[in-house]
C-alpha cells in the first residue's frame, strides 16, 4: 500500500507542473515496454514488468498478457524530478485504433516510438495523423537500438520524409546492434552510458566521446542548434554571430518550439536492455506542455451557438470530456475524464451537456493500470475516473450546469467486418442483448443490430482480432457462452444516378382508414457521405408533423437494403411533395410512404454494391517477394509498390477485405512461417458486376 500511497500525498502539484502523455506507435515497437521501464524509474513500482511472462502493469487485461498485445488503454500517474505525469499507454494493433483516437484528445502531449529496425511503419503513420489531428505536441523515441538492423539515421530519415515532420536529434548513439551501450546528449555532448546490474537505474556520466564517431556528433549537435536557433529571431541573430548560446536559452526555445509544433526531439535507446530511458523522461518533463503552456480550450455555447474559451485553470467553471466507459467488476461502470478547468469533488453533481441530464458523480478515483485509488476532489488538468455517472457516453461533455459549454466529440471509424452471434441456450438471450449493451458503452468502434428478418444478432466491428477479443470477454468476464458464425464482410449498397419515387399507403378498414402518400427524389453522394434527408415540402402539402415519419420511413428501408439486403449509403433523399388525408393520415402511415418511396426509387438508381478495401503492408525475406505479390493479385489486390528495408522487402498493396480471411495462415505457408503483415481499413471501392451477379443468385 505504502507504493499507492505516492499518488495522494504529492498529488496536488501546480499545474504547470502536470504532464499529460500518451505513448504510441505502431504494434510491437515497445510501448508497454517502455511505460513498464518509465514506473520503475520513477519509483511507480519495485519491478519490471514483462510482456512475455504477463507481469506487466499496464497490460493487465488476460487477454492482453497472453497475446503480449495492449488492447485497452490504460492510465497511470507518477512523478519525476517533481513533476506529476500523467501516462495513458496505447494499443498498437489498428483494430483498437478507437483506443489511440480518444486517449490522443484529451492528451497534451505524445512519446511515439519506432522500432530501430522497422523504422516508420504503417500504424506509426496513422497514430501520427491522429496526433496531428488533435494537435498534439509530441516528442519521438527509437526504440530497439540493440536490434540487429537497427538503423538511428535511416529511422530520423523517415519520420522527416514519411509523417513530414522536422525531427531535432537530441542524442547519438553509442554503438548499435549488440555494440548499443548508451547514448550522447548532444546539447551537453555528455556520454551517458548504462550499467548492466542496475536494471538501467544507474548510468554513468563523463565527457568522453568515442574517437569513430566524434566528427559525427559534432556535425549532429551544429545541426541541432542551427534548427533550434531557425524558430527564434533573437535566438538567430546570436548563432550568426557565432554567440555562445547559453543551454537554458536553448532549451527553453525549443520548448517553445515543440509545443507550436515546429520541431519533434528525437531520442534512441532499448527499453528492454533498460537503456536509454531516462532522457525521454527528462524530455517529457522539459519539452511537452503542462496545461498552463496550452492556455486555454475553445468550445461551443449551446445556447448562443458561439465559440467561447475556458482557461486551463482550477478557478474557471468546470469542464472536463469523458472519453473513455469501462466495465470495472468491483465498483461497476468506470467513466475516465479529462478535467479541464475547474474543481471537482466527490459526491457532487455535473451537467452532462450532450445529453442535457444531471448527472450524480459518487466517486472520484485515481487510476493505476487496475488498481484505483479514492480522492475527495479533482482538479483542472488531471485525468481521473469518475463512479456514478450512468447515462455519459464516449465523448460527452461536463460542465457547470449554469455556465454549459460543449467541446469537440471524439470522432470514429465506420466498422469493417461482422459476424452473427447467438447464445447457447435461448434462456441466455437477454443476458446476451445485456452483455452485448455493455460491451458497446465501453467501445465506440463495436456496433450490434438485430437483422429483423432472420432474427440473428449482428455484431460488427473493426477487424476479426476486435471481435475474437470481445466474445473472449463475453465469456470470461460476463460467463456468457456463445455461438458465433463466420465473420462477414460489411458491404454496403450505393446508387449511381438521380432518380424519382413514390410511396402512397391506403388501407381502407372499418372505422379509420390509413392515409399516407410522399414523393421523393434521390441523388448520389460522394463516397463516405453517409445518408442526407432535406425537406422541400411547400404549402403544408404534407403537414409538419408527418415529414419526421417520413424520414424515418426511409432510415428504416435503407437500413435493410433493396439490391442484396446491406444498409443503403452515400445518398441524399429529397421529399418534395405528396399529399395527406384529414381524418385518415397518421405517424405510420407516412412512415411506411417514406419506405416504400425509397425501395420505388432505389430500384431505377443505378443499384450497385461497394465493400471496404483494406491497405495490406507484407514485410517478406527478399527470395518470396514474388510468390506473395502474385497471391495478392489473385485476391483482387492492387499493388501500389515496394520498399526494401535492411535485409527485407515491404509489398504495400490494396487488398479487398472480403479476400482477407484467414491471411495470418496463407503468408505463413508461403513465406516459411518468416512473413509479416499489417492491414488497416483504407476506403470503399466498387464490387466487380460478375461478383455482385453471384451474391444475388445465392
Amino acid at each position: 500500500m505504502a507504493q499507492q500511497s505516492i499518488v495522494t500525498k504529492n498529488r496536488i502539484v501546480p499545474l504547470d507542473k502536470i504532464r499529460n502523455v500518451g505513448i504510441i506507435a505502431h504494434i510491437d515497437s515497445g510501448k508497454t515496454t517502455t511505460t513498464e521501464r518509465i514506473l520503475f524509474y520513477t519509483g511507480r513500482t519495485y519491478k519490471i514488468g514483462d510482456i512475455d511472462e504477463g507481469t506487466t502493469q499496464m497490460d493487465w487485461m488476460p487477454q492482453e498478457r497472453e497475446r503480449g498485445i495492449t488492447i485497452v488503454s490504460a492510465a497511470t500517474t507518477t512523478f519525476w524530478k517533481g513533476m506529476r505525469i500523467n501516462i495513458i499507454d496505447t494499443p498498437g494493433h489498428v483494430d483498437f485504433t478507437a483506443e489511440v483516437e480518444r486517449s490522443l484528445r484529451v492528451l497534451d502531449g505524445g512519446v511515439v516510438i519506432f522500432d530501430a529496425e522497422e523504422g516508420v511503419q504503417s500504424q506509426s503513420e496513422t497514430v501520427w495523423r491522429q496526433a496531428d489531428k488533435y494537435k498534439v505536441p509530441r516528442i519521438c523515441f527509437i526504440n530497439k537500438m540493440d536490434k540487429l538492423g537497427a538503423d538511428f539515421e535511416a529511422t530520423v530519415k523517415e519520420i522527416e520524409e514519411r509523417l513530414g515532420a522536422k525531427p531535432a536529434v537530441m542524442v547519438y548513439p553509442i554503438g548499435k546492434e549488440q555494440e548499443f551501450k548508451g547514448v550522447i546528449d548532444l546539447l551537453t555532448l555528455k556520454s551517458l552510458i548504462w550499467d548492466k546490474d542496475s536494471q538501467g537505474s544507474q548510468y554513468s556520466i563523463s565527457d568522453e566521446i568515442p574517437s569513430d564517431i566524434k566528427e559525427k556528433v559534432l556535425k549532429a549537435k551544429a545541426s541541432l542548434i542551427e534548427k533550434i536557433a531557425e524558430t527564434d529571431d533573437s535566438l538567430l541573430n546570436k548563432y550568426l554571430n557565432n554567440e555562445e548560446i547559453p543551454l537554458d536559452e536553448l532549451k527553453k526555445v525549443l520548448r517553445k518550439s515543440v509545443i507550436s509544433y515546429k520541431l519533434i526531439p528525437v531520442y534512441a535507446g532499448s527499453s528492454l536492455r533498460n537503456k536509454g530511458v531516462q532522457p525521454v523522461l527528462d524530455a517529457i518533463v522539459d519539452y511537452l506542455p503542462s496545461p498552463t503552456d496550452l492556455k486555454e480550450i475553445k468550445a461551443i455555447n449551446p445556447k448562443t451557438g458561439k465559440v467561447e474559451k475556458r482557461r486551463l485553470i482550477n478557478e474557471e467553471k468546470f469542464t472536463a470530456l469523458a472519453f473513455k466507459i469501462q466495465l470495472d467488476p468491483h465498483v461497476g461502470k468506470l467513466t475516465y475524464t479529462r478535467i479541464y478547468s475547474g474543481v471537482l469533488e466527490s459526491g457532487s453533481y455535473v451537467y452532462n451537456v450532450n445529453r442535457n441530464k444531471q448527472e450524480r458523480v459518487s466517486r472520484v478515483l485515481i487510476m493505476h493500470a487496475n488498481q484505483r485509488e479514492e480522492i475527495d476532489k479533482a482538479f483542472a488538468g488531471e485525468i481521473v475516473a469518475l463512479v456514478g455517472p450512468k447515462d455519459t457516453k464516449t465523448g460527452d461533455t461536463l460542465a457547470d450546469q449554469n455556465n454549459p459549454i460543449l467541446l469537440e466529440k471524439i470522432s470514429f471509424p465506420e466498422p469493417v467486418i461482422s459476424l452473427a452471434i447467438e447464445p447457447k441456450t435461448k434462456a441466455d438471450q437477454e443476458k446476451l442483448s445485456y452483455t452485448l449493451q455493455r460491451l458497446a458503452d465501453e467501445d465506440p468502434t463495436f456496433k450490434v443490430k438485430i437483422n429483423h428478418e432472420t432474427g440473428q444478432t449482428i455484431m460488427s466491428g473493426m477487424g476479426e482480432l476486435h471481435l475474437e477479443i470481445l466474445v473472449d470477454r463475453m465469456k470470461r468476464e460476463m460467463g456468457m457462452q456463445v455461438n458465433v458464425g463466420k465473420p462477414q464482410v460489411a458491404y454496403k449498397e450505393t446508387i449511381t444516378k438521380l432518380t424519382e419515387g413514390e410511396g402512397k399507403y391506403i388501407k381502407q378498414t372499418g372505422g379509420h382508414g390509413q392515409y399516407g402518400h410522399c414523393l421523393i427524389k434521390i441523388e448520389p453522394l460522394p463516397r463516405g457521405s453517409g445518408f442526407k434527408f432535406v425537406n422541400k415540402i411547400k404549402g403544408g402539402a404534407i403537414p409538419s408533423e408527418f415529414i419526421s415519419p417520413v424520414e424515418k420511413g426511409i432510415i428504416e428501408a435503407k437500413e435493410k437494403g433493396v439490391l442484396v439486403g446491406y444498409p443503403l449509403t452515400d445518398f441524399q433523399a429529397t421529399l418534395y411533395d405528396g399529399s395527406y388525408h384529414d381524418v385518415d393520415s397518421s405517424d405510420i402511415a407516412f412512415k411506411i410512404a417514406g419506405s416504400m418511396a425509397l425501395q420505388d426509387a432505389a430500384k431505377r438508381a443505378g443499384l450497385t454494391l461497394i465493400e471496404p478495401i483494406m491497405k495490406l503492408e507484407v514485410t517478406v525475406p527478399e527470395n518470396f517477394m514474388g510468390v506473395v505479390i502474385g497471391d495478392i493479385s489473385s485476391k483482387r489486390g492492387k499493388i501500389l509498390g515496394t520498399e526494401k528495408r535492411s535485409r527485407a522487402v515491404i509489398i504495400k498493396a490494396y487488398v479487398p477485405l472480403a479476400e482477407m480471411s484467414g491471411y495470418a495462415t496463407v503468408i505463413r505457408s508461403l513465406t516459411e512461417g518468416r512473413g509479416l503483415f499489417y492491414m488497416e481499413p483504407s476506403h470503399y471501392e466498387e464490387v466487380p458486376r460478375n461478383i455482385i451477379q453471384a451474391m444475388i443468385n445465392k
